[in-house]
């Protein structure tokens, strides 16, 4: 049996004895993979730069040039080992810089043939912080990936999915930042709608695209003005909420939707959309705690509309969902608290002997008054809860099975 290619020592990373694939020199003339030197960098904790085989401390502004001739070198020994051996020993994918100028030429050959540009870009952004950085520091580079997600509707069918698919992942992947977001929105006012429209064209592709689409939406909408965060056209909610009951991108769904919600019209358009139901099957279903905190968040703020509670108590278990998630161990006490402003909103507005019957069955009634003697709930939610009680005291005290409770527990009644 052949011996496998031995690996000059000269070619591996001091770090991470692997083979380098990224060659940079320091200013102490010693050479590492770049990825490998920036993590040690990283674990540092940012406080200084040090060269790890001299130990010696380099400027905050240390500078890592590539070492060309290395990284040829490195490439003329995988082909060579490759040749002798008829086997693969090592990676033999080529390997080359990336810098801006790399970015920029491929920004170029996108114009031409995007797919593979695309598709090249992507890799980059996957493959090291390094060139992550480098795609997120390039001029033009998300105009031009906002243009193929805005230009797919105008394009040639499953070729320009696919290439809005990649554009999708890109811009998803990469640091755009609050201005950046601002500036694209500015340059770009059909994003939303198309983002939209692709959340409704991939509604049955099993594929990453509705994900993506699903948190560059919610980045978005951080950065709207008020008057755009206003006027969001009702398909947009329509489809948020499949999202949500189709669990794709939970946590950005609900994100979006609380977001969205600081407008009052858009209570209203995320109402009418069935969001609250959704919200309920969240309730019940999710186990995680973040998920459920930002659905009582998103309810909460529905609740405000009407058409937010008629959504609610349309809910066969409605009711129950947010009593049982008051003073619940898997939410915060910020949770609880909306809990109870939901069920204030719905006691004062929406209180038909019905829903007054329901809450008493369902142990509302029982979680208001463990809220009024809970030493940590806070005094919005003691407050609401005191308001609840008073309303309907008449109709809860009638009750043979909770009116000693009631009386202990809120001697008022």
């Amino acid at each position: 049996m052949e011996e496998e290619a031995q690996v000059p020592s000269y070619f591996l990373c001091p770090i991470s004895l692997q083979l380098m694939k990224d060659p940079v020199t320091l200013a102490t003339g010693i050479t590492y993979d770049r990825d490998s030197i920036q993590r040690w960098w990283q674990l540092a904790g940012g406080r200084h730069n040090t060269c790890p085989v001299s130990n010696l401390t380099l400027p905050d502004s240390a500078q890592l040039t590539p070492n060309l001739t290395l990284l040829r070198l490195i490439q003329v020994w995988l082909a060579a080992a490759n040749s002798e051996t008829g086997e693969t020993p090592l990676p033999t994918t080529k390997i080359s810089p990336v810098d801006a100028a790399h970015v920029a030429e491929l920004l170029v050959d996108a114009g031409e043939h995007p797919l593979p540009a695309l598709r090249r870009l992507r890799s980059i952004v996957a493959g090291s912080e390094h060139g992550k950085r480098c795609v997120e520091e390039a001029p033009g580079v998300v105009d031009f990936l906002a243009s193929v997600i805005v230009g797919e509707e105008n394009g040639d069918g499953f070729e320009s999915s696919r290439v809005c698919d990649e554009a999708l992942g890109i811009l998803r992947s990469i640091q755009v930042g609050e201005r950046g977001l601002a500036v694209l929105v500015a340059r770009n006012p059909g994003i939303v709608e198309s983002l939209t429209a692709t959340l409704r064209r991939r509604r049955e592709e099993r594929n990453r695209s509705r994900d993506d689409a699903v948190h560059l939406l919610n980045q978005i909408l951080g950065a709207l003005p008020r008057h755009r965060l206003a006027s969001l056209d009702e398909e947009l909610f329509r489809e948020v909420v499949r999202a949500l009951q189709d669990r794709v991108s939970t946590k950005a769904a609900l994100h979006l939707l609380v977001s969205a919600s600081r407008s009052g019209r858009n209570r209203v358009k995320a109402s009418l959309a069935g969001a609250v139901g959704a919200l309920v099957e969240i309730l019940l279903e999710e186990p995680e705690r973040r998920p459920c905190e930002l659905a009582l968040v998103a309810m909460d703020r529905a609740c405000r509309c009407a058409e937010g509670r008629a959504g609610l108590l349309a809910h066969a278990a409605g009711v129950a969902a947010v009593a049982k998630r008051m003073l619940c161990a898997r939410v915060s006490e910020t949770a609880s608290e909306r809990a109870v402003s939901v069920l204030w909103s719905v006691a004062r507005h929406t209180a038909t002997p019905r829903v007054v019957r329901e809450m008493m069955q369902v142990g509302a009634v029982g979680k208001l008054c463990l809220v009024l003697q809970a030493e940590y709930s806070g005094e919005k939610s003691k407050e609401k809860a005191r308001d609840i009680l008073k309303w309907h005291a008449a109709a809860w005290r009638r009750s043979p099975c909770l009116s000693p409770h009631l009386q202990i527990s809120y001697p008022s009644l």
